[in-house]
């Protein structure tokens, strides 16, 4: 794939699916589960490689993190609305960020933007300890929502992302679902050597998804593909104010 669109937690425009009628009753479960693997497997078509990924692309079930109005397309290669001006991401983008992370069981992410919890949940099932940042308080509170019922267990907090959340770093992988114009540097320092921060970088209409890895204490930094993520909010993300607090997080667990 040449060419992502996303946005702060999902694509913008991108690749739209068709919508799928749901069945009433009790085989609608299974309409879901036969959707959910035709679009692993179409993920897969797309160099998608990492068992893990398509592992946990199989086993999260999407349509429990998207609104009833929306549910019967849950399985669409594409984002969806959520409320307050959000998205789900598109599945593709979920699985390529996911893998572009690089990480194992056991190791230790950092999610901004938490959006429905759909992205926190796949590194979930893949083993991953997830901390997640929202800064829209009534879409961190849904996502916190749809993640409990669901059985994931994930640190989770209303804040500014681009603070990060220093008192858990180091993190094995970061993962940001919005674009601010620079890397903010708490980030940076916030990962692990060897870890991986995977992040849109730029202005609206000018931006590319970054991989930037921690390697021997340097930022070694590659462009993946053009994106278009809504842009990061908040008092720093248009600057470099490294330190300055918001004063207004608070943790959901």
């Amino acid at each position: 794939m040449s060419f992502g669109w996303a946005s702060r937690v999902g694509a913008i425009v991108v690749l739209l699916g068709t919508a799928h009628p749901v069945a009433a009753g009790g085989d609608r479960e299974e309409v879901f589960a036969r959707q959910r693997a035709v679009l692993v497997d179409e993920i897969l078509a797309r160099h998608i490689e990492s068992e893990a990924v398509l592992e946990a692309m199989r086993s999260v079930e999407r349509h429990r993190f998207v609104p009833d109005g929306v549910i019967d397309r849950a399985y669409d290669n594409a984002p969806l609305p959520i409320g307050h001006g959000q998205t789900i991401s598109q599945p593709y983008i979920v699985a390529r960020m996911s893998e572009l992370l690089a990480v194992e069981s056991g190791d230790r992410v950092l999610e901004v933007g938490t959006g429905s919890g759909y992205q926190a949940a796949v590194l979930a099932a893949m083993g991953v300890a997830v901390w997640s940042i929202e800064i829209v308080e009534e879409v961190a509170k849904q996502g916190a929502e749809n993640l409990r019922a669901n059985g994931f267990d994930v640190h989770l907090r209303v804040g500014d992302g681009y603070l990060g959340w220093p008192e858990a770093a180091p993190f094995d992988g970061i993962i940001v679902t919005c674009a601010p114009d620079h890397v903010p540097s708490p980030l940076q320092e916030q990962l692990a050597e060897g870890g991986r921060l995977v992040i849109p970088v730029g202005e609206l209409g000018d931006q590319e998804l970054v991989v930037i890895e921690k390697s021997g204490g340097e930022l070694v930094r590659r462009a993946i593909i053009p994106v278009r993520f809504v842009p990061m909010t908040g008092p720093h993300s248009r600057d470099d104010d490294r330190r300055a607090p918001s004063g207004t997080e608070f943790d959901l667990n």
